[in-house]
């Protein structure tokens, strides 16, 4: 059995007619599900959150997409590093 978990069920997940832990016996239907999922919650839902999909052993997870880190303290800040 492959499962389709959404990981944070935000307001709009729970006011649209989606299922969370969604359980399918084929791994190719269960992941054209997420993928349709996710899309769904990426494309209609309030835009406060961006979604990703991770496959995770027999399960397909559906979570809030991380922010790639600012690093402020980078030695390059579009000065022409390495020229003093």
């Amino acid at each position: 059995m492959h499962t389709i978990k959404v990981e944070h069920v935000c307001g709009c997940f729970k006011r649209s007619d989606l299922e969370n832990n969604v359980q399918m016996a084929n791994k190719d239907d269960a992941l054209a599900k997420a993928m349709s999922m996710a899309t769904t919650m990426n494309e209609d839902f309030c835009g406060k959150h961006d979604f990703q999909l991770v496959e995770d052993n027999n399960n397909f997870v559906i979570s809030f997409k991380q922010e790639a880190p600012t690093n402020t303290t980078s030695g390059c800040c579009g000065g022409g590093c390495g020229t003093h």
